[in-house]
């Protein structure tokens, strides 16, 4: 996904300076360093973390970034895992590698099924999280689709119902339990959100839309932007994390929301174009998945500084694209404003549990 990120920015550096031949290669040239830099490099550092005694729910876990995870959250003491994925037995499979080289406790690692397509087994799995264990120190809201097909579940195109509408539903359904945890025992959870750099370059044409259209723009197959889809996921999820940010402060929930990047990484997330050239690059400049999988586990472990942030590479930076300014908070204001009135139709009052 990343060369696409590439891509975009060398043609915007071309487009500069088109009488300019030999100056725009300057830019490029560098920009091309960077990522070189970046993806050989540079690696975000190994977690350090401690996180003896924590519950910890990773969605997507059965392979990829989400897998190493959670054996890097072994490795640092967690007490318990929740491997979160639709299919139950690739996610037994997951825990038998985990454990194979980790030698950790079986019983460190529980298998709940999850299906972020559809809105019931959401809501079933938050509800055996609230009745089941006893605390939930922090949720990796991993999970999620590229797809250039366009299909529909629930009230959307799939990409925004399990990126966009089921992870935020998840993370209402679950901060009650994370702020009893951070109240609890004196200390503070967290919701981490695995978003990408491609929310830089998403042009999310549907928000040319009249007011209170966004979504429904965007389930309408016949204007249907499906290469720019997975980047308006992604831009919509900071916008998400922004939000939650802002209606619960650190200061009374205890829970820290945060949006992590972990880079152009070796993993499952475009299976569905799957050939030689994808697979040649992917090998070749993609990341380690247990390299990108550090983001994820800094995420959990960064402190209040971090809530409602975008963490790269496991440092704080700024958002740019269509999130800046004051045309970026009044397209995240519309995004809410009609995201709200989905969750409240998914179950009346989830917007307002715990005081949000």
């Amino acid at each position: 996904m990343f060369y696409k990120i590439l891509g975009t920015q060398m043609q915007r550096q071309c487009s500069k300076q088109p009488q300019q031949s030999n100056s725009a290669l300057l830019p490029i040239m560098s920009l091309l360093a960077a990522f070189i830099y970046r993806q050989f490099i540079h690696y975000p550092p190994k977690p350090t973390a401690n996180f003896k005694g924590q519950t910890v729910i990773v969605t997507g876990s059965s392979s990829g970034l989400g897998l190493e995870a959670c054996r890097s959250m072994i490795l640092l003491g967690a007490t318990q895992i929740i491997i979160a994925c639709r299919s139950v037995e690739k996610g037994k499979r997951a825990a038998t590698r985990i454990q194979s080289t980790t030698s950790c406790s079986p019983s460190a690692l529980q298998v709940w099924e999850l299906d972020l397509s559809s809105y019931t087994s959401v809501k079933e799995f938050s509800e055996r999280a609230k009745r089941e264990l006893p605390r939930l120190d922090a949720v990796i809201a991993n999970a999620g689709i590229w797809t250039m097909k366009f299909r529909k579940t629930e009230d959307d195109e799939e990409t925004i119902t399990t990126n966009v509408v089921s992870m935020c539903l998840l993370a209402f359904l679950l901060q009650p339990k994370l702020s009893e945890t951070a109240h609890k025992f004196n200390t503070k959870t967290h919701f981490t959100v695995t978003g990408s750099e491609l929310y830089e370059v998403a042009k999310f044409k549907e928000r040319d839309a009249p007011k209170g259209q966004l979504f429904a723009t965007l389930a309408d197959k016949d204007k249907a932007v499906m290469s720019d889809r997975y980047n308006v996921s992604k831009l919509l999820a900071i916008f998400v994390v922004k939000q939650l940010a802002s209606l619960s402060p650190v200061s009374s929930s205890g829970v820290i929301v945060n949006c992590v990047a972990p880079g152009f990484c070796q993993s499952e997330l475009g299976r569905e174009y799957d050939s030689f050239v994808a697979r040649a690059f992917t090998k070749i400049f993609g990341r380690p998945t247990k390299v990108g999988a550090r983001t994820l586990v800094y995420g959990v472990s960064a402190g209040s500084e971090s809530h409602g942030q975008y963490l790269p590479d496991c440092n704080m930076k700024e958002t740019v694209g269509l999130t800046k300014g004051k045309a970026g908070a009044e397209l995240q204001e519309r995004v809410w404003l009609e995201l709200r009135l989905k969750l409240e139709a998914i179950q009346e009052g989830i917007t307002t549990l715990s005081g949000l």
